[in-house]
């Protein structure tokens, strides 16, 4: 199979931003309180498997929040029933209160395959046609505010490969254009856990 190499250029033009209003930071953090439970009362999870929200991109938890109530590209059961009752406005506030909240991190991570990751993250993987995850993640992992791109660094590296092997098999297929999909379709899980791992470092 052919494999067509993404230049950073086109990567960083790729998402267009979905629009919401703008969120209240003090409304949401009475609405984010039943989230407390598996993302902790500040958006730092203490579980891996429950992704930290702390320092998230406002416009895209409440994309994620959305996607979560229409059960259709993203799918969770858990987070199904938590989403079915809320508005655009109640995820806009709740994003709006997580993207004020400090990012504890770095996460623990593998320190095995670091080497790897760094490299997939910063400089992608010419010969299978990777592109550099920091095109659009940022050097730090902190995203581009306001965009698609959200917050990555610090994150657990369980949550992020889960995710990644879910946009990989095509389980998760919120990502605008598929871009997401495209750039791991071809990686392997090695590949996959050193950027997870390599991810968490990042703060």
């Amino acid at each position: 199979m052919k494999k067509i190499i993404v230049s950073s250029m086109v990567l960083m033009f790729a998402f267009a931003g979905v629009v919401h209003a703008a969120g209240n930071a003090e409304a949401g953090k009475t609405k984010a309180a039943a989230c407390g439970g598996c993302h902790g009362m500040d958006g730092n999870s203490l579980v891996p498997t429950f992704p930290k929200l702390a320092g998230q991109g406002e416009k895209y938890i409440a994309k994620q929040v959305m996607d979560f109530k229409a059960n259709t590209t993203r799918k969770n059961e858990m987070m199904l029933g938590m989403a079915a009752a809320l508005s655009e406005e109640d995820a806009a506030d709740i994003g709006a209160f997580y993207a004020t909240q400090k990012l504890a991190g770095p996460a623990p991570a593998d320190e095995s395959n670091l080497a790897m990751g760094k490299q997939i993250y910063k400089g992608g993987n010419l010969t299978e046609g990777t592109p550099a995850c920091q095109a659009c993640h940022g050097p730090k992992g902190a995203g581009i505010a306001g965009s698609s791109y959200p917050q990555v660094g610090g994150q657990y590296p369980d949550y992020t490969l889960a995710q990644l092997k879910a946009f990989r098999d095509g389980s998760r297929a919120n990502d605008d254009k598929e871009l997401m999909r495209s750039i791991v379709k071809d990686m392997s899980d090695e590949q996959l856990a050193a950027v997870a791992n390599y991810i968490a470092t990042l703060h």
